[in-house]
């Protein structure tokens, strides 16, 4: 093993020369500076410099073998696969890249492809490498070259632009391909065009490689305005593809993540080719880039973060776009929004009901969680096909929208006010609908219960039952960390929700239902027509509903039967149930106001778990931040303090009066 002392790796030089073993050399030096990691590796570079300036016959004996040995190798393969993801697909080189941590495949000795990859085995390599500074790394590169001879020079130069002309050809044809792609061609039929940006690219590198090939002079102003133009076109793709009504996918958002890394590519390899003599600073940022993504070739979390940034953008933004449904900015939304909440209500005393009578007729724990998870999702679904609202999907809806409107300035800083300004017309929203939703259901069961005393002559529920409810809702116990559970469920049911309308934008849902040869022959085009546009426009809404159900129902089965303490704590359910209980009878006046207090204290983390995993999640598939949560809450505080009522009531306050105030433009900064 090497150690950083002169003489042993004098030794080491000499042998591998003796030897005229050049990949054995590179291999030696590779582990001797990843073991002395970032920290040392600066002054290991500086110790191998020393040696070479000391002993110039084995510089130029090192510089030749080097030289010759490149000369036999495959070069373009590297160019043109390192860091750059394979056409495959995401869920194919996932796979293959979990197989390959298993089971790893032949490295090639005489393709510098598989040299490199033998060479940089882990993503951490990144950092010594990184940790030289460039100036030492082209002090040891003209070492190099000043003591290798002119013609094996000439040599390395010409084979060295033969391979990187190669690579720019192949990655043209690559882009070139993609015009074709459906998957691309779905989100823009402009590529179809025999003039596409990607076609002219390629027809462009012919004319730029013809000219090098035959040594002429050549313009390449244009063929870099085409580049711009294809990176744009990816942008372009990207941006529709996150967009609500276009849908995205991982394959799509891996296909862009790929074109992206070709242009990169192709632009690093002009820079260095385009020359007759490639500069050492062009060439040693060639080398360092297929290094460092040679190190992380086989790296599954760097696929994963590459590809699932537009997919996550997606399914926010279909979030998001539910989100302006659950805000009220005056009296006719706000009372909309009371209104929708107590039908909402109505319909879940109606389902704590249902779910009561279940667990008395089924003992079978599976069973009853299928069945309770059916009587939830089922009644959610119903609640939104009514146009009536549950106040805990909201915040999964407007946290996204919360993501959203944060814009940025010039030196990132979110825009305070205007954030300020949502959460106040948020937080108002979501009382409403709180208040909508768990005064009536406690109406309605007190009602229907005493309804039942009235015609049974005995209470809905009994006393071991009214017990069970009381200390249901009791936060002394595990009833926060159950509502945390429900939060969690709330926040899966947005995601879920948003990736489904993702999904049927990406099938293009409406169109494949209104010619469905069995439909076609089932219903009228007109009725057809109606149901694929109602099933299109909803497929999340419905889809995320009825798994927010099952989430809820399954929960407890899951923990009774791995004996763990999982349950859940809907703030609307709860409140129906306490609603139930106090027309049972045994319940005063102050622990019926105790019950509410604790039902709200439910309702509280329901909606603060599900709004701060959405925009956390929402934040990061935008790639932006909330740079002071201090200065929004200031906002909040002047905007109370300049009209409290609207923090309840529709009484909003505009934008240009907020910014009319000195002191509230200097919080906005």
């Amino acid at each position: 093993m090497l150690k950083p002392k002169n003489n042993h790796l004098h030794e080491f030089l000499t042998e591998k020369i003796n030897q005229q073993d050049a990949f054995s050399l590179l291999k030696g030096l590779t582990i001797w500076l990843r073991q002395g990691k970032a920290k040392r590796a600066p002054e290991r570079i500086a110790l191998l410099i020393q040696i070479l300036q000391n002993d110039t016959a084995l510089c130029q004996q090192i510089a030749i073998l080097l030289c010759r040995w490149l000369c036999s190798l495959r070069l373009y393969p590297l160019f043109i696969g390192a860091g750059i993801f394979s056409r495959d697909g995401f869920s194919r080189e996932l796979i293959d890249r979990l197989y390959e941590k298993f089971n790893p495949a032949y490295k090639d000795p005489h393709a510098l492809r598989d040299v490199f990859l033998r060479l940089f085995i882990r993503a951490s390599d990144r950092s010594w490498i990184e940790a030289v500074p460039p100036r030492t790394w082209l002090k040891l590169f003209h070492l190099l070259r000043k003591n290798t001879p002119e013609n094996d020079r000439e040599t390395a130069q010409r084979y060295l632009h033969r391979e990187g002309f190669h690579a720019i050809e192949m990655l043209s044809i690559w882009v070139a391909a993609e015009a074709l792609e459906p998957n691309l061609i779905r989100l823009d039929n402009k590529l179809l065009d025999r003039d596409s940006a990607f076609v002219a690219l390629k027809r462009e590198v012919a004319m730029w490689l013809e000219a090098k090939g035959h040594q002429q002079e050549f313009d390449d102003s244009h063929l870099h305005v085409m580049l711009g133009q294809c990176r744009r076109q990816v942008e372009s793709l990207r941006k529709k593809g996150a967009g609500v009504g276009a849908g995205s996918s991982m394959n799509v958002a891996h296909l862009l993540q790929r074109l992206d890394q070709t242009f990169d590519r192709m632009i690093l390899l002009f820079r260095v080719f385009s020359r007759q003599k490639p500069s050492a600073k062009c060439l040693l940022q060639l080398v360092g880039t297929l290094a460092n993504a040679s190190a992380e070739q086989h790296s599954v979390s760097r696929l994963w973060k590459s590809s699932v940034g537009m997919l996550s953008r997606s399914i926010t933004q279909n979030t998001s776009g539910h989100g302006e449904h659950y805000i009220t900015r005056n009296k006719k939304e706000y009372m909309g929004m009371v209104w929708s909440a107590a039908g909402g209500g109505v319909l879940i005393a109606l389902m704590a009901l249902l779910k009561i009578y279940l667990g008395r007729q089924i003992d079978n724990p599976l069973m009853y969680g299928i069945a309770s998870g059916l009587n939830y999702g089922l009644g959610f679904a119903l609640i939104f096909m009514l146009h009536f609202t549950v106040a805990t999907k909201q915040p999964a809806m407007t946290a996204s929208l919360f993501a959203k409107v944060v814009e940025r300035n010039d030196k990132g800083t979110a825009v305070n006010m205007k954030l300020a300004q949502l959460l106040v017309d948020v937080a108002r929203s979501q009382m409403a609908a709180v208040a909508g939703n768990v005064l009536v259901a406690i109406s309605v069961a007190m009602l229907v219960g005493a309804g039942f005393w009235l015609t049974q002559k005995t209470p809905i529920l009994t006393a071991e039952e009214v017990a069970y409810q009381l200390k249901s809702v009791n936060p002394f116990g595990a009833t926060l960390w159950y509502a945390t559970i429900a939060g969690v469920w709330l926040f899966l049911s947005g995601i879920i929700s948003g990736f489904l309308d993702n999904r049927a934008d990406y099938l293009n849902l409406r169109m494949r239902l209104r010619h469905h040869p069995i439909l076609r022959r089932m219903l009228p085009e007109k009725w057809r027509g109606k149901m694929a546009d109602y099933i299109h426009k909803n497929y999340g809404s419905l889809g995320g509903n009825i798994c927010f159900g099952m989430l809820l129902g399954m929960t407890g089965f899951v923990g009774h039967a791995l004996g763990l303490p999982l349950d859940i704590r809907h703030v609307a359910f709860s409140s129906a149930n306490i609603g139930y209980a106090v027309a049972s009878g045994g319940v005063g006046v102050w622990l019926f106001i105790q019950s509410i207090v604790f039902v709200l204290m439910i309702g509280c983390v329901n909606l603060w778990v599900s709004f701060s995993l959405t925009l956390a999640v929402a934040l990061r598939s935008r790639e932006t931040k909330i740079d002071s949560w201090w200065a929004i809450w200031r906002c909040v505080r002047d905007i109370i303090q300049a009209r409290p009522l609207s923090l309840i009531l529709p009484i909003g306050l505009a934008a240009d009066e907020i910014t009319e105030n000195p002191k509230n433009k200097e919080i906005a900064k």
